[in-house]
């Protein structure tokens, strides 16, 4: 079957462009023929990323594009390379931006179902974007997801807080399907890295991550051997800022900044040597690195925003703080830092053997063949 899967970002650091690329390379080994479109753009950067690549068996093609607003409304043609694809089923990613609705036009046009992936972009509090983005969001909601929605063969969330969103938006509840991001068979299979005493926070370095508020309780702290790492890619600007917030609080010994790491491998030796993981962020959807991190048996610590509320089970599997209060923080954090909490970290582990891909893509097969089948019709 020939697969073709549409996401803005397949370079750089993407929560989206992961779970596509992962997805996609799991159905590839099923037998399907599997090829992705997005932007030319690297997320996270001015580069420009080449224009094919090939993973896992998966062909990546890369179309010139412009930004429309924000980093990640982009407009980028790729109807005609998809039509000459011949796709079975067309799998589009991330709700409200231009190539979704796009993909449903030509999905209508050439007869061949198209799935949407929404990667929950819902927020029950704005604040995060500006003005014209709220306006933009509000806008949308209102006058083109009804009236768009309904016509995709599914609609597949990754998080079940968002089915709320979508039946107000009067999206029929047959159309809802629940298939979460999932963790690849290395996260749970590897032998265990040596452990250090440190703080960690694997992703991006963006305002969103909230990051600040994680130095500053780290500040606080007692414990005054611990170290706090800080991996990823970066926004200059905001790497700036935080650099000098480290500096007045005297921190430049312990804190550590470290660049981005691609290789799978790599990643779970750095999951590995922290003894705590924190996730900060002032929103998140579906939180990759945090199930990554529980799956390495990681205690996590996740300010109290949906998607993390959706996974940490307080007290049980991790635990919850106010994303703005450094205080609550630092005292989670010496705590942590203190005791093994080996019940949490194991209950941690096991909670997220439900997001294992070995399982999810099964879902996915599934739901394919069903749109395939009954197009046909």
């Amino acid at each position: 079957m020939r697969i073709l899967e549409l996401t803005n970002y397949t370079a750089g650091v993407c929560g989206v462009g992961a779970r596509v690329k992962q997805e996609a390379v799991l159905l590839a080994q099923k037998g399907h023929e599997v090829r992705i479109f997005s932007s030319c753009f690297t997320k996270g950067s001015s580069d420009t990323a080449p224009q094919e690549d090939v993973i896992g068996g998966v062909r990546i093609m890369r179309f010139p594009a412009r930004k429309l607003g924000g980093e990640s409304y982009l407009s980028w043609n790729f109807e005609r390379e998809a039509q000459a694809f011949k796709p079975d089923v067309i799998i589009a990613h991330a709700y409200r931006h231009p190539h979704t609705t796009r993909a449903l036009t030509l999905g209508e046009k050439i007869g061949v179902p198209v799935i949407l992936v929404t990667h929950a972009p819902f927020l029950s509090d704005n604040s995060t974007r500006s003005l014209l983005a709220k306006w933009s969001v509000q806008f949308y909601d209102r006058f083109i997801g009804p009236t768009t929605l309904n016509r995709f063969f599914k609609i597949v969330i990754i998080a079940p807080w968002e089915k709320a969103y979508l039946e107000k938006m009067g999206v029929r509840k047959d159309k809802i399907v629940y298939i979460p991001n999932g963790i690849m068979p290395a996260f749970f299979a590897l032998p265990q890295g040596l452990e250090e005493h440190k703080v960690l926070y694997f992703g991006r370095i963006s305002q969103i991550k909230n990051l600040e508020v994680l130095i500053e309780a780290f500040a606080l702290i007692k414990d005054k051997k611990a170290v706090l790492e800080i991996a990823g890619p970066a926004e200059a600007d905001y790497l700036a800022r935080l650099r000098k917030i480290v500096r007045d609080k005297q921190l430049t010994t312990r804190v550590i900044f470290t660049g981005a790491i691609y290789d799978m491998v790599q990643k779970i030796h750095k999951i590995d040597s922290g003894k705590v993981y924190v996730l900060p962020s002032l929103r998140e959807g579906m939180p990759q690195t945090l199930i990554e991190a529980m799956a390495r048996g990681r205690l996590v610590l996740g300010s109290d925003n949906e998607g993390n509320r959706g996974i940490i089970n307080h007290g049980i599997n991790g635990f919850l703080f106010k994303f703005d209060n450094a205080a609550e923080l630092a005292a989670l954090l010496d705590s942590a830092l203190a005791k093994p909490y080996q019940a949490i970290r194991k209950q941690a582990q096991e909670d997220v053997k439900k997001f294992a891909w070995e399982t999810l893509i099964e879902d996915i097969c599934d739901l394919i063949a069903q749109a395939v089948r009954l197009s046909k019709k």
